[in-house]
């Protein structure tokens, strides 16, 4: 796989849209792995992975989208 930006040998891909980045433009951010409800708690906790690669291109939407259609 090529870099989407320079063409370079890609070390990885965005986990968002699965561009290939070379070192020189990966990115890294946080990455909301899964959404759980705690018992014990009693609240909604989330598993984020703090250093996803990412390219920095691509924008997550930050509000989910409806999906009637799979009800």
């Amino acid at each position: 796989m090529l870099c989407w930006f320079c063409a370079k040998a890609a070390r990885g891909s965005c986990r968002f849209c699965a561009r290939g980045l070379c070192e020189d433009h990966a990115k890294f951010g946080p990455y909301l792995l899964e959404v759980h409800r705690s018992q014990s708690r009693g609240r909604a906790e989330g598993l984020v992975v703090e250093d996803a690669v990412q390219c920095g291109t691509c924008r997550p939407r930050p509000q989910p989208v409806p999906m009637p259609e799979l009800d």
